[in-house]
């Protein structure tokens, strides 16, 4: 059985984020931790901390975000510097919520070419990774706007093979950036997933962003859309979340939804996973 979840706002607070997970049917979440446009973190007390491990004591591994604004294959050394910088302080906080994931946007490497971008990436995690972290951190999927890394497998795949520490980095598959960057995962999912696996490897495929697009397949866009308010479809998404490969993979909806939104569209997930599990 999977987990299934949404994006929480960190602005209230980890306990309360926890609380209100519970509350609409979420076993599950995720959070910037971070504003995603960059910033300070949002740093709990250890009261706050003590009182989110009891909260959130129940769920399933949380996929926190990092900021959009971290990109470490920037082709301006100063950004690349502080996208570090930004990173290893984020892994020391994660830290302070062991056992959980660390998504981030590999980057854009900004016209240097893709063999640049992936060596910077890989030379970024392999300064900050260490061995006794407990976090596992997650390169997304991308859907290919300008210069992205991570819009087709390879790319990631190419990252990965960089990496010293294999076994603290995964891959977290958003459902409209691949759907985006041109893999069909409404009429052929079979296939895709199977091109990631002799790609990258169905182990490594740790959590799913359960989203429609606005767009069309390959359109490189990168918009989201409610689930079954676009272009990918209820039955295509029913069939991601409950296709044998992924199962118990964490699931988490980044769609324009309030809580109420958020609650209709959990228990439509579980629905779904209670379903293929009779």
């Amino acid at each position: 059985m999977g987990y299934v979840g949404c994006h929480l706002s960190i602005s209230d607070g980890y306990a309360s984020m926890a609380g209100t997970a519970e509350k609409i049917g979420a076993d599950t979440f995720a959070f910037f931790i971070r504003n995603p446009r960059g910033g300070a973190a949002r740093k709990p007390s250890q009261e706050e901390l003590a009182q989110f491990r009891r909260t959130d004591g129940k769920s399933a591994s949380l996929v926190v975000h990092s900021a959009y604004t971290m990109n470490l294959c920037s082709d301006r050394e100063d950004v690349r510097r502080k996208a570090i910088i930004m990173l290893k302080d984020d892994l020391v906080l994660m830290e302070q919520m062991p056992g959980n994931y660390y998504n981030f946007h590999p980057g854009s490497h900004m016209f240097q070419g893709i063999q640049a971008g992936t060596d910077f990436v890989a030379d970024a995690l392999n300064s900050v990774l260490d061995a006794r972290q407990s976090t596992v951190v997650l390169l997304e999927t991308m859907a290919g706007k300008g210069t992205e890394l991570g819009r087709n497998f390879s790319e990631l795949a190419a990252i990965f093979s960089k990496v010293v520490w294999q076994e603290k980095i995964g891959v977290c598959f958003d459902t409209c950036h691949v759907w985006d960057a041109g893999y069909d995962i409404r009429n052929d999912l079979d296939v895709v997933l199977a091109a990631f696996d002799s790609t990258i490897g169905l182990g490594r495929l740790k959590a799913i962003h359960l989203n429609d697009s606005l767009y069309g397949l390959g359109s490189r866009k990168d918009r989201h859309a409610k689930l079954g308010r676009g272009t990918i479809g209820l039955e295509a998404l029913k069939r991601v979340v409950t296709h044998p490969a992924l199962a118990g993979k964490p699931v988490i909806m980044e769609t324009p939804c309030n809580l109420t939104e958020y609650q209709e569209e959990i228990a439509m997930v579980k629905g779904w996973l209670y379903e293929g599990g009779k």
